[in-house]
């Protein structure tokens, strides 16, 4: 079982996390200064310590040296993001924004101890004892050719686009690509621009100089310059402002940055890494995007196939997780019924690999005896409903005579909701739309984003 220390001032956020994080089968310590973690603790004794950047007496920084070895991961509020980058550079091993979402909580804290631990076999971040590196389980023909590709690219210093749905493993493949490359030995800084305020993001990108708007009480630097010698992966950069995007075409040009309300340009060393769920492409012709940034960007794409085209690999996926959870979890060792296991591979799984993990951690926890059975995975198999939903649609549909103008037999689950979605909106709510089709609001506007479908317009 891992230790973990949390260093945090404000009592409902220490208490919020601790439980939370044992929850999830970690050991737990905490204080609410880097005073008190000293006075009370040997830091050398956890395997992590989370601690906010501001605290009082001592910042959170404080802790890097002192702990050694021992991994320290920041937390820090949006309104002091900028700050994190001084934290990356004194020797955090990340940062992660507050208030954070729990399984982005989970993803980084697994992530890092992962890295910094003896390797757990079967993982779909475990780690290789020969040389370290960040692998991806799959062994269909579809990732044995990601792999050839991530180990071709990383030689070079080419920019990667990798596209590919949530929760598929992009930034997973990301880092895989860096651990290869001569950059391993550098930093990786990691950016979602979706999560980083509009206002925010040129800043946090590309630093800037005291004064340079309100409240540049000092200059900064930006998480490109953090990155320096590195790589720098950017998640979900079609949500990326126009204006930053120029700044961003600049750098790819000319290997340079200029900080915001600065005159003269720095010279970075920087890889980069981007990867998007959108059809960037699309998003150029229409102007949403920069046609110019995306040729840039388009050196070398990765395609990260959806889990639903993995079949083969689901339930090797699936064992990993499981071995994965009952190690964490200091449970005996569980299976599959052949019931579950059928569920796992007929389901559709919208949220791939990401969705794979929660379910088989959710079963693990819920589980009493020593077989994982489907209504522990808790999958409401919501493509069954669509489908049920489909086949009625299309009975109604009335036949004539064109044979070009027969209805459509050989519509994905993805084409008849696109497709449904679009002729009913203008006559339903979100709400009835939802309904209608036998899933949450919040499903629905999880497959709007994924299938690019915009909402009708209000008014």
């Amino acid at each position: 079982m891992s230790r973990i220390l949390i260093v945090e001032d404000e009592n409902i956020i220490r208490s919020a996390l601790k439980r939370l994080l044992e929850k999830n089968g970690y050991e737990i310590s905490d204080a609410d200064s880097v005073a008190d973690a000293t006075a009370n603790y040997s830091l050398n004794s956890f395997d992590l310590i989370i601690s906010d950047l501001r605290l009082p007496g001592a910042p959170g920084t404080d802790l890097i040296e002192l702990a050694g070895q021992v991994p320290v991961l920041i937390m820090t509020s949006y309104a002091s993001l900028r700050s994190a980058v001084d934290a990356m550079k004194l020797g955090a091993v990340d940062y992660i924004a507050k208030p954070f979402d729990h399984d982005e909580m989970l993803s980084t804290v697994a992530g890092i101890l992962a890295q910094h631990s003896a390797p757990v076999a079967k993982t779909e971040m475990a780690q290789d004892d020969s040389n370290g590196q960040t692998l991806i389980i799959g062994s269909c023909q579809a990732m044995q050719e990601l792999y050839r590709r991530i180990a071709k690219v990383a030689r070079t210093d080419a920019t990667v686009l990798i596209l590919g749905e949530s929760g598929t493993g992009k930034e997973l493949a990301a880092r895989s690509i860096h651990e290869q490359s001569p950059r391993a030995g550098k930093p990786m800084i990691c950016v979602n621009c979706a999560a980083i305020p509009e206002t925010l993001i040129e800043s946090e990108l590309f630093g800037h100089e005291k004064g340079a708007f309100t409240g540049a009480t000092s200059s900064r630097s930006g998480l490109i310059e953090a990155a320096d010698g590195g790589t720098l992966f950017l998640d979900e950069i079609g949500e990326l402002p126009l204006e930053a995007q120029a700044r961003l075409l600049r750098f790819l040009q000319e290997g340079e940055i200029r900080r915001v309300g600065a005159v003269q340009p720095l010279t970075v060393d920087v890889r980069l890494i981007a990867a998007t769920h959108r059809d960037l492409k699309s998003r150029a012709r229409s102007g949403q995007f920069r046609e110019d940034l995306y040729y840039r960007l388009y050196v070398m794409e990765l395609r990260m196939p959806p889990l639903r085209e993995r079949e083969n690999d689901i339930l090797e996926l699936a064992e990993a997780f499981l071995e994965k959870q009952s190690h964490k979890l200091g449970c005996e060792q569980l299976s599959f019924t052949p019931e579950a296991s059928q569920l796992l591979r007929s389901y559709r799984w919208p949220g791939n690999v990401r969705e794979l993990e929660n379910a088989i951690e959710r079963a693990v926890i819920l589980a009493d005896g020593h077989q994982i059975t489907p209504d522990l995975l808790g999958l409401e198999v919501e493509s069954q409903s669509l489908s049920e939903l489909e086949s009625q649609y299309r009975q109604s549909q009335q036949p004539v005579q064109s044979e070009s103008e027969r209805p459509r037999t050989d519509l994905s689950l993805d084409d008849y909701f696109q497709r449904f979605v679009l002729e009913n909106q203008d006559q339903m709510s979100e709400t009835e739309l939802a309904k209608t089709l036998g899933i949450s609001r919040k499903s629905l506007w999880e497959r709007r984003q994924k299938l690019g479908i915009p909402r009708k317009p209000k008014g």
